[in-house]
């Protein structure tokens, strides 16, 4: 994860090292997928969110698109 002032410099950045752009996500938005991804991880049943769940957690939070599914050859890194 890299952290970027803007989108302008994300894109630069990006531009100059040959990189791919990957979906931008502003901090209040990786605030409020941190707080439901972890919800519940000091409860003893705590576990990490299925496929079915990410997909809701994420669609909720308006991350659609391949990169942001479970199932798609571009989530975790891919294009």
């Amino acid at each position: 994860m890299l952290f970027f002032r803007s989108e302008e410099r994300a894109r630069e950045w990006c531009s100059s090292g040959g990189y791919p752009l990957r979906p931008l996500v502003s901090m209040d938005r990786l605030w409020q997928l941190a707080r439901e991804w972890y919800e519940s991880r000091l409860r003893p049943d705590a576990r990490r969110p299925q496929p079915g769940e990410m997909r809701e957690i994420f669609g909720r939070l308006g991350l659609v698109g391949d990169f942001w599914d479970p199932h798609s050859d571009a989530f975790g890194g891919g294009a």
